[in-house]
């Protein structure tokens, strides 16, 4: 396979899970570096301005997640979480820190892989952007245009409310992110609403009422039980 030009640094203490990941990546024609603790991570993340990191959370040097606003202060590439934590405390703490993606060990090379290419579309994108006023979005067959205030499904306007049309828009921007409740709530109805989790679930489920979605196999807007929403990919 050709070389593919994305630098991706692995950084994971575990020496056979860090081996089958680096030359999965490399099969697939990534760059790959890697560091097997905190100190190394910074060092190479500073030196080799790498696109992508894949970042365990339990290091022996530091918690894994005492780095990702150290990443994240340097530089607005993915982070990717790659961890036995299965705790739902835990992925919001990394999420809402700055992590753009969170996979469970043991994972599949598969569904790694994807989540690698979702994040790198996206590498341009941050957290913390708001959806321009002359944004136009496609998403699949949706069409979401910030400026006609409008969203095309199939060619066919569907009508959604202010707060619908703003929650949709923000997936959208973020398409393949995992977005937290706290994030998505702040960004629509501000802090007074934190942890108010049920007008975003009725919010949410208008929504998909609207397009047509069946909750058991999403189509357009999964949800991260516990976590919040991710606007789905075709490849997904």
């Amino acid at each position: 396979m050709s070389e593919n030009t994305h630098c991706i640094l692995v950084v994971e203490d575990e020496k056979g899970i860090r081996n089958f990941i680096l030359r999965s990546l490399e099969s697939s024609g990534y760059q790959v570096i890697s560091a097997e603790n905190g100190r190394e991570a910074k060092e190479l993340f500073l030196s080799k301005c790498p696109d992508l990191v894949l970042l365990d959370l339990g290091l022996p040097d530091i918690d894994g997640v005492q780095l990702i606003p150290l990443l994240r202060d340097w530089s607005n590439v993915p982070i990717v979480i790659v961890s036995a934590r299965d705790q739902e405390s835990e992925k919001v703490r990394a999420l809402d820190l700055g992590a753009d993606d969170y996979i469970t060990k043991p994972f599949g090379i598969s569904e790694l892989m994807a989540r690698v290419r979702t994040a790198l579309r996206h590498r341009g994108v941050s957290l913390t952007a708001q959806p321009e006023m002359d944004e136009v979005f496609h998403i699949k067959d949706l069409v979401i245009d910030m400026r006609k205030h409008q969203v095309l499904k199939a060619g066919k306007e569907i009508h959604f409310t202010g707060t619908e049309f703003k929650s949709l828009a923000l997936l959208a921007k973020h398409v393949g992110k995992v977005l937290t409740y706290d994030y998505i709530l702040g960004q629509i109805w501000g802090p007074h609403a934190k942890n108010d989790n049920q007008i975003l679930r009725v919010n949410m489920a208008n929504i998909r009422r609207k397009l047509g979605e069946n909750p058991a196999e999403p189509k357009y807007i999964l949800t991260e039980l516990g976590i919040g929403y991710r606007m789905l990919e075709d490849e997904e």
